[in-house]
């Protein structure tokens, strides 16, 4: 009997600790529940402070906000974007330029106007291309329509600009182009000047092409001499502008020297240094056979 009662009570204590120890645990439960929904509530009210100062931030609350925020988009534009850096470089030469050319005021400000017709274009594609990225995180046709139209918009604009300076400029600049190919075509020395000008910018361009090795056709190492072509290119017009044998000798000795100073130099090798030097004297002849029988034509 004994026995029976020890075990009946242990029975009971143990449904008591149990009893006990499930009250516990929903008291615990309980208060993990009502901590989750304060910190759920301390988040939410912490996030709606946040947009609220986000949207103050964003939002313009009056006109020297607004100014502000339009002159941070203007410095963002011409820091960020390199089309419209130089569009702005190319703005202020053709406006300096166009000074020389007697516009008056109606053309100037036509003229003005195109300029930044262009530049407003290419801020607006600024935009449209910020803010499709910032919805579009892959590749998709009509985020791809957007971004064309938007860039379509700044051909559009530059086309325009084309056809104005065309009708402000094409008077003036061909009085001046005329008198130009008249010098050219009576006088060698300009003839001269003007071939050597334009050996120049191709070599240039020969050059740049080949280091950034666009050409499928050209060897990545294999870059031209600026110096040869230009050296060789001036000999070739003394050789066409003199019959003495003393000067012509000593240009060539001179072009052969600045060229073998290029492979000493080790800038160049010996074929490139050949090379250059057959396309300097080979665009002199070219140009000259082209030039002075065009001029001869343009004059009548």
């Amino acid at each position: 009997m004994k026995a029976k009662g020890k075990e009946e009570k242990q029975e009971q204590e143990h449904k008591k600790t149990k009893k006990e120890k499930v009250s516990q645990e929903k008291i615990e439960k309980r208060k993990s529940e009502e901590s989750q929904e304060q910190y759920v509530d301390t988040k939410n009210a912490q996030n709606n402070e946040n947009q609220k100062e986000e949207d103050k931030r964003i939002k313009n609350h009056g006109f020297i906000d607004a100014w502000k925020n339009a002159f941070n988009g203007i410095i963002y534009a011409t820091t960020t974007q390199s089309n419209i850096k130089k569009q702005l470089i190319i703005a202020v030469i053709v406006v300096i330029v166009s000074l020389f050319f007697n516009l008056d005021r109606a053309e100037f400000l036509c003229f003005l106007f195109t300029i930044v017709l262009i530049l407003f274009a290419e801020m607006v594609n600024t935009a449209i291309e910020t803010v499709v990225d910032l919805y579009v995180d892959v590749y998709h046709p009509k985020a791809k329509i957007a971004k064309d139209v938007a860039a379509g918009g700044v051909v559009v604009t530059t086309i325009n600009a084309v056809i104005v300076a065309y009708f402000l400029f094409f008077d003036k600049i061909s009085d001046i182009g005329l008198t130009f190919l008249q010098n050219v075509t009576n006088s060698p020395m300009h003839l001269a000047f003007a071939v050597m000008i334009m050996v120049m910018i191709a070599a240039l361009a020969l050059i740049a092409y080949a280091k950034t090795n666009k050409h499928k056709g050209l060897n990545a190492k294999f870059v031209p001499s600026g110096h040869a072509t230009i050296a060789f290119g001036a000999n070739t017009i003394i050789w066409l502008l003199t019959d003495n044998i003393v000067i012509l000798m000593l240009s060539l000795v001179m072009a052969i020297l600045l060229s073998e100073s290029r492979i000493a130099a080790k800038e160049h090798k010996l074929s490139e240094v050949i090379f250059s030097a057959c396309l300097g004297t080979v665009l002199v002849l070219i140009l000259y056979g082209i030039c002075q029988p065009l001029g001869t034509f343009l004059l009548g």
